[in-house]
């Protein structure tokens, strides 16, 4: 359960937009932030922040397309898609203008949010995540660099093979979680048995493995997307974070790349930088906000 910063459970809701249905959470007020998780978690991800920013801003946490408790349709796992989910959801419930704090697979549905809907994105957040088109590829090689640096990432080219990773995960799913959680974080009892549970929980639902791996599967064209929108700059600020033991400071390169106005932060941690350090990430993220917004 997700509580505020007066230890009140959020609400919670589902919205059936652009095709699809998703579950989100929703508590607080002010300026709205909305909170985008990456893979292989939920929503539940962004429990330690939610009540650090609720006395500020009216903060929604999504779970995505696919994930958590939201629908598993077929299609539509592209960034692109997956971030028009996100832009019909905040017109759903009312919010014109809006933050986006992604990680991992959030942070690029987070920049495709911003790319395509400028009007309605005034800052963006981009934590621990490297962008397909732009050399989220290149870690997939079995180089000495990338299995000396920790940054082999040897499940994409497993999760792009059809069919056979379906047969071999299904009713492992909570070996693969947890694995995959523990193995990218410099504080692996982060990990604590409430959120694995949770992500157990919803990814061992029907579909939630093959949502997954859609997610995966269409990194080829969500490169196509990223190198198109990169071509026009983002003009609203950005903050880059990126923990020291996995992505480090190439959050910072790679966004600058795709906006003229980057700030960056590395934090001593690995990859889920909301779950590991989420004191620390809150104090930059609010400090970001006030200042720029």
């Amino acid at each position: 359960m997700l509580l505020d910063h007066r230890d009140e459970p959020v609400r919670t809701g589902r919205a059936s937009v652009n095709g699809t249905s998703l579950h989100y959470r929703t508590a607080g007020s002010g300026p709205a932030v909305v909170l985008l998780h990456g893979v292989p978690k939920t929503g539940y991800h962004w429990r330690h922040l939610v009540p650090k920013l609720t006395p500020r801003y009216t903060v929604v946490v999504p779970d995505l397309r696919g994930l958590g408790d939201s629908a598993r349709p077929a299609g539509g796992y592209d960034s692109a898609t997956m971030s028009d989910d996100i832009a019909a959801l905040m017109a759903h419930l009312g919010h014109a203008s809006y933050t986006v704090v992604g990680e991992d697979w959030g942070a690029v549905i987070g920049y495709q949010l911003a790319a395509r809907h400028r009007d309605h994105v005034n800052a963006l957040v981009f934590a621990e995540a490297l962008f397909p088109g732009f050399g989220f590829e290149d870690h997939t090689a079995l180089t000495p660099e990338n299995v000396s640096s920790g940054m082999h990432l040897w499940h994409l080219g497993f999760y792009f093979q059809p069919d056979v990773p379906e047969m071999l995960i299904t009713g492992h799913e909570r070996e693969l979680i947890t694995y995959m959680i523990k193995n990218e974080r410099l504080y692996p009892d982060t990990a604590t048995p409430d959120a694995v549970e949770e992500y157990v929980r919803c990814y061992s639902m029907p579909g939630g493995i093959r949502a997954m791996l859609a997610i995966y599967r269409a990194m080829l064209l969500d490169a196509e997307q990223n190198r198109q929108s990169s071509q026009k700059k983002l003009d609203i600020p950005v903050l880059a974070l990126g923990g020291s033991a996995f992505i480090a400071d190439r959050n910072e390169t790679q966004m600058r790349i795709m906006a003229d106005d980057v700030t960056g932060h590395v934090f001593t941690a690995g990859h889920d930088l909301a779950e590991e350090v989420p004191d620390e990430m809150a104090e930059v993220v609010l400090s970001f906000l006030t200042e720029r917004l």
